[in-house]
């Protein structure tokens, strides 16, 4: 392998234990408690190493893989599947690709997020950076800007229903994730009617 591809698999797998102790910590003290600190040496790197790789204790839970796969995903779909059928689609293609392990590592994630107060806050600025990205691709599908009030209208009611989810599923652990997601989209694609 080249020098390049293993300097990146190392840089992975440094990543991967800074997040896999920092979760092992937090469940341990707590989120508020944990210290970068404490997360970089149990991981035998340097508080500054920890900055390479996250530039928060925050962005440890914040920042998944899965978000730029379901955005590529929910491009690749067809122009002729619904923006809520794109968006189930890139769900599916990406969530169900997952082990048991990953399912499980990132319903603890979600649950840590609402857990938290300022996670919860944080998260919140994430979601409205999502809705920029949702529209992107959703202006695309439907020919018009990503600055159109509709298609951000429409973009945030996508993150909305992935928002409801995500605090239905901390409130329910024993909740199916996906079943609740497809409920949501179900709801929305029916024009969430009461």
């Amino acid at each position: 392998m080249s020098e390049i591809g293993l300097r990146e698999r190392k840089k992975l797998k440094t990543r991967e234990a800074i997040r896999r102790e920092a979760f092992r910590l937090f469940r341990e003290q707590g989120f508020a408690a944990t210290t970068i600190e404490q997360v970089a040496a149990a991981v035998e790197i340097s508080p500054s190493t920890f900055f390479n790789y996250f530039p928060s204790k925050e962005a440890v839970v914040l920042e998944d893989d899965y978000d730029p796969a379901i955005l590529a995903a929910f491009h690749a779909q067809p122009p002729d599947v619904s923006p809520v059928g794109a968006l189930r689609n890139a769900f599916h293609a990406v969530f169900g690709g997952m082990s048991e392990e990953q399912l499980a590592a990132e319903r603890e994630r979600q649950r840590l997020i609402m857990s938290d107060a300022d996670l919860r806050a944080a998260l919140l600025v994430e979601f409205s950076d999502l809705i920029r990205q949702i529209a992107e691709p959703l202006a695309a599908r439907v020919g018009r800007q990503p600055d159109d009030l509709q298609v951000r209208l429409s973009a945030g009611a996508l993150v909305g229903v992935m928002m409801a989810v995500m605090v239905a599923a901390a409130e329910a652990p024993a909740g199916d994730y996906m079943q609740l997601l497809e409920a949501g989209f179900d709801y929305l694609d029916k024009g969430l009617p009461l």
